[in-house]
Formats: structure tokens, C-alpha cells, sequence
């Protein structure tokens, strides 16, 4: 019989990196006293995160802001006096380093308003537990909720703990963030092969950058593009809908069977698997729900893999912001089929664990900042090199 870890255990756990330095200072805001209190003593078992406040409402929440200083938000939106869309500028205008964390329910509705959320300056949400089942499976299931909630709070509030404890100087060149001069990480030539296809992995803070991305491509670019980003149903539908109108281009849930056709874009659908398979002579997507890869379906591994497999020295890849390290793999097999692999750099990323993992790997012809990474696309799809 399994049992959830004990507090002990739990804060054996921890990792050492951790101890001894100033704990993530975070903010419940729900307007329900239950889930406050069901998130409030899951997040307080770690011995690395602080419950330095709790509001019931977006107003609330604003004056504890103005108050105080916290590294962590978990902001539920539908609240009286004032929820959370309202909140959400408003809090970003009081301290622009704070990282909010919608809580959000698993429909479509809020799917749309989480959505609304990540374009207004969230970095991240947060399936929020409605009813009392869910609740109680939360507070009790490893794997799941409390997995997710401890793993979003401990990155995002590491990342900005460390904007605010040690600012390190800002890059003043796309050349130094491309590495030069820097023995931070070893960078690879651009390989000669004009692409093909163009693969994106994302994950945290996936949906801001890809809407910058996806938003600055060339207009004349024709390489189809398929987008792995860590979201569940719903989610990934109302994202391909809002990067159809962002990047003015056909944009949509891949289908399994479907032809890559030139100038498409297609998000892996959430919960599924989207990989390149063959039908005959043609390339086709194929969705399927193989086990998950670093706990996500859909992965970005997977999706990197079997590009390389189908396009072999004619796949580009990119890896944006996430965390965890989904898409090393995969890049290995990109790189190993001599097709080029670029990530976002560390100061426009809002957790650097996907980037940086890939970077410091070895893998990456390019390390940039996020509004250079169209450009540089644009450059190797019609065969300049930099």
C-alpha cells in the first residue's frame, strides 16, 4: 500500500542546494479558506518555502504586496471584490520580479482565461483541485498536485530569489549570450543543411515566448512547425488558437495521420504525444499516449527524436523556457543526426532548466535571447549563416 511521505522525509528530500539559504517567500491567494489551507500546508512541508502570506481576494493580495516582499504568488481567478485577471497588472506593476502562478480548473473556460493570464504576465498555472474528492487526493497524491505545485513554486521562486539576492550583470550582446568570449558552455558550428522542419520545445513560460516567437517569424517562412508544450487538454487548444492569430498563420492541434504541410503550425495536443511518422512517401504527424517522458505527455524528447529520424540533417530545434531537462535527449538525437539545435538564454528565460540543460550539454549552435530567435530561424531556413 503506498502512503504519502512524511513530513520528515519530505524534508530529507529537500535538495541540499537548499539548506541554509533564504527560504521562497510565497502568497496563497484563493478566496476559498479550504484550498488556501490544503496548498498553504503542502507548500509549508518544505523546509526551503516560507507561507509568508494568505488573501482571499485580489485586493487582499495587493496590500500584502505593498507590504512586503514575496518570490511567489499562487493567485486563483475567480474571486469576489477582486479576482485574479483584475489582480494580476496590478501586482506585476507593484513589484515587476514577483512570479504568479494562476490557479486554474482543467475546463475549457479555464483554459481561456489561464491563457489570458500567461499573456498578461503569469508565469505559470497551477490545475486547481475544486471538489472535495480532488481535494483530498491532492492533499495525499505524490505523483500529482502536490508534485506539480511544490516543483512550480521551488523553480519559479528560485529564479527569482536570484534576480533579487545576486542581479548579475545584463547581457549587452546577442554575441556574448551566443556564448562567445564565455566558457560557460561549449557551442557546436551551424550545420550546412537548410531546414526542413522546425521543432519547438517549451514548457513554464512556454506561451509568453512562444507568442514572441512564433509572432516575429518572417512572413515569407515556409517550414512547418510543431510545438511540444507541457499543458493539459483544453490548454493546448485555446494555445494554438491564440498563436494562429499572434503568428497569422494556420495553427492547430496536430491530428494523427495529418500531412505536415509547409507554412503550419501544430501544438502537440495536451495529454498525447505528437511525434513525425511516415505514411509511404509522406511525412505525417502521429499522436499517441505512450508513457510520459520526465512526467510529461506531451515531451519534448519524443517530438525531437522522431524529427530526426524523418528529417535527419534538415531538423531545426529549438528549446524555450521550462523546467527540468525535457528535451536534452531528444537534442542529442538532433545533433547526432547533424541537424542544428538552438535555445533561449538565461536572462529572457523564465526558468532556464530546459535551455540551460540542453546549453550546457553541449548541444547548441546558438544561445540567444528570446526576441533574437526569430531572426536567427529566418537566417538558417533560407541557408545564411551568421
Amino acid at each position: 500500500m503506498s502512503m504519502a511521505p512524511t513530513l520528515a522525509a519530505k524534508r530529507a528530500d529537500a535538495p541540499a542546494h537548499h539548506r541554509g539559504s533564504r527560504p521562497i517567500r510565497a502568497l496563497i491567494v484563493d478566496d476559498s479558506a479550504v484550498v488556501r489551507g490544503l496548498v498553504s500546508r503542502l507548500l509549508a512541508e518544505q523546509p526551503d518555502i516560507e507561507i509568508a502570506a494568505t488573501a482571499s481576494n485580489g485586493e487582499q493580495a495587493l496590500k500584502a504586496l505593498a507590504g512586503a516582499r514575496f518570490d511567489v504568488v499562487v493567485l486563483d481567478v475567480e474571486m469576489p471584490v477582486m479576482d485574479g485577471l483584475t489582480a494580476l497588472p496590478k501586482m506585476l506593476a507593484i513589484d515587476p520580479d514577483v512570479r504568479v502562478i494562476i490557479a486554474s480548473t482543467l475546463s475549457k473556460p479555464g483554459a481561456a482565461i489561464t491563457i489570458r493570464a500567461l499573456a498578461a504576465g503569469a508565469a505559470d498555472y497551477i490545475p486547481k483541485p475544486s471538489a472535495s474528492r480532488d481535494l483530498t487526493s491532492a492533499a495525499t497524491d505524490g505523483d500529482g498536485f502536490r508534485r506539480d505545485l511544490v516543483i512550480k513554486v521551488r523553480a519559479l521562486g528560485e529564479a527569482g530569489r536570484r534576480r533579487r539576492d545576486q542581479p548579475a550583470p545584463g547581457v549587452g550582446s546577442e554575441e556574448v549570450a551566443e556564448g562567445l568570449g564565455s566558457a560557460s558552455w561549449p557551442l557546436r558550428r551551424t550545420p550546412p543543411t537548410r531546414p526542413e522542419i522546425l521543432v519547438i520545445g517549451s514548457s513554464t513560460g512556454g506561451p509568453q515566448a512562444l507568442s514572441t516567437l512564433v509572432g516575429g517569424l518572417p512572413a515569407d517562412l515556409t517550414l512547418p512547425i510543431l510545438i511540444a508544450q507541457h499543458m493539459p487538454p483544453h490548454f493546448t487548444a485555446i494555445l494554438a488558437e491564440h498563436l494562429a492569430r499572434i503568428g497569422r498563420r494556420p495553427c492547430a492541434e496536430g491530428r494523427d495521420g495529418e500531412p505536415i504541410q509547409p507554412g503550419r503550425i501544430y501544438v502537440a495536443p495536451g495529454d498525447f504525444h505528437m511525434i513525425v511518422g511516415r505514411d509511404g512517401r509522406r511525412r505525417v504527424i502521429r499522436i499517441n499516449q505512450a508513457p510520459p517522458e520526465n512526467f510529461c505527455r506531451p515531451a519534448v524528447d519524443a517530438l525531437f527524436r522522431s524529427a530526426a529520424a524523418c528529417y535527419g540533417a534538415a531538423t531545426l530545434a529549438v528549446v524555450l523556457t521550462g523546467i527540468g531537462a525535457d528535451g536534452t535527449r531528444g537534442g542529442e538525437a538532433v545533433v547526432a543526426a547533424a541537424g542544428a539545435l538552438i535555445a533561449q538564454d538565461e536572462a529572457s528565460s523564465v526558468v532556464w532548466g530546459m535551455p540551460g540543460s540542453v546549453a550546457r550539454a553541449g548541444l547548441c549552435s546558438a544561445v540567444l535571447p528570446l526576441e533574437a530567435l526569430a531572426e536567427r530561424i529566418g537566417h538558417l531556413a533560407t541557408g545564411l549563416r551568421p
